[in-house]
């Protein structure tokens, strides 16, 4: 993933896959969005703790995104992002796995930290090597402990923190437009797959960043 020193006006686009989905579906939906816009990573981030499961699906999404230059991670399971080749990990213990992951996956692996809406938490993280740090959820979600990510969180990062930040969760066009000069990438992931047309719904949400 681009610096924040280098990444362009216009927020980038981060996936995030559903929490599970059909493998003989989902990469050709995948494909058709990786297909219709420049995307920078995808998040393989499914709710299944079964190894198998997990293989199956990087495997299959790996081959789309690979072919097509996009860089893919999983969601905490390094183990399995080196054996199957992906880029690297997400991680959402905050700061806490940083350094192990680093170490395990070697410096040239993609190691994201999810933060909540902790500042603190981000800058440990981002002082442990997180190569990006993601904060949310930017909506408002009767889920967790309801504590939300606040533009003013974002504005105050992208003044004193160099390392890129993600923007995610509960995201809706008008959260876009007010966050969108103070992020490096936008973490959009059930806000489209849930859609009649996932193209579609990215196309709206891509203008709303502009």
């Amino acid at each position: 993933m681009d610096n924040a020193a280098e990444a362009p006006e216009a927020p980038q686009i981060y996936l995030i896959s559903p929490p599970s989905f059909e493998l003989g579906r989902y990469p050709d939906m995948l494909a058709r969005v990786l297909d219709s816009t420049e995307i920078s990573c995808l998040r393989l981030n499914m709710a299944s703790r079964d190894e198998d499961t997990l293989s199956r699906a990087g495997d299959a999404l790996r081959e789309v995104c690979h072919t097509r230059d996009v860089a893919i991670v999983i969601s905490d399971h390094q183990i399995l992002a080196e054996r199957l080749g992906l880029d690297g990990v997400h991680l959402n213990d905050a700061s806490k796995s940083v350094r192990t992951a680093r170490k395990a996956l070697g410096p040239d692996a993609i190691v994201g930290s999810f933060c909540g809406a902790s500042r603190h938490d981000g800058i440990s993280a981002g002082e442990a090597g997180a190569d990006y740090v993601s904060f949310g959820p930017v909506g408002t979600s009767g889920l967790g402990d309801g504590a939300v990510a606040e533009t003013e969180l974002f504005e105050w990062w992208s003044q004193m923190i160099e390392v890129p930040v993600v923007a995610e969760g509960g995201l809706t066009e008008d959260l876009i437009r007010t966050v969108a000069p103070f992020t490096d990438f936008f973490g959009l992931g059930e806000e489209i797959w849930n859609t009649e047309d996932p193209v579609a719904t990215l196309n709206r949400f891509m203008a709303a960043m502009r």
